[in-house]
């Protein structure tokens, strides 16, 4: 697996007492040096890796992630609602996986009903509905907000977008299964309103060539 946006560890360590080999990256030094402590033991046997650098270095290839390709990449807490270009990233996701890879992300949903008290979604709305995306200051970087078809966009040739899921359902019931989207978005939107985050499921284009391999 690879964490991409690792924060803490949280996740990662999650992930790796349940027998999983992870590696995971994250540009905040801070949010480093408390992963590197709190998975220190599984750093130790090498069961969890910690790629620390630029984000520039990252999409580059110059930053270490891992000693073999992932199966799936998670996103935890929308880090790619923080990212502008989605399209860079997705290339990457796909140097770095094997070739039935997938991608699983938590992004801020544009759709919750709860944010139509605000000002700035009135602002914004009619940007989210002509261009597909529009962004809002943030105290780490802008954040972004994407209809669903923005993130098949973007996510293309590498992925393509296959199911959305509601952020943690209450109960058991469809909402566990997701919706799916592969041959389109559509009205998907009407049954998300009621959630402030989504989970997307990316599945990997595997007859597209890396640009560059992983290290």
């Amino acid at each position: 697996m690879f964490d991409f946006g690792a924060g803490p560890g949280m996740d990662a360590r999650f992930y790796a007492e349940r027998g999983f080999e992870v590696a995971a990256y994250d540009v905040d030094p801070a949010m480093c040096d408390f992963f590197a402590a709190h998975c220190h033991d599984l750093i130790e046997t090498g069961q969890v890796t910690l790629g620390r650098g630029g984000y520039p270095e990252f999409l580059a290839g110059d930053t270490a992630v891992g000693r073999r390709p992932a199966d799936l990449v998670t996103s935890d807490f929308a880090p790619l609602s923080l990212v502008s270009d989605l399209h860079a990233l997705f290339a990457r996701f796909h140097a770095l996986t094997s070739g039935s890879g997938q991608v699983l992300a938590s992004v801020i949903n544009p759709y919750f009903r709860g944010d139509l008290k605000y000002g700035w979604w009135w602002r914004n709305a009619a940007r989210l509905w002509r261009h597909g995306r529009y962004s809002v200051p943030g105290v780490q970087a802008p954040i972004m907000r994407r209809r669903l078809s923005d993130f098949a966009a973007q996510s293309a040739p590498y992925f393509t977008l296959q199911r959305v899921y509601r952020g943690a359902p209450s109960q058991p019931g469809p909402d566990l299964d997701g919706i799916d989207v592969s041959r389109g978005s559509g009205l998907a939107w009407t049954r998300l309103t009621g959630c402030q985050f989504l989970f997307l499921l990316f599945r990997k284009d595997s007859s597209r060539a890396p640009e560059k391999s992983a290290p």
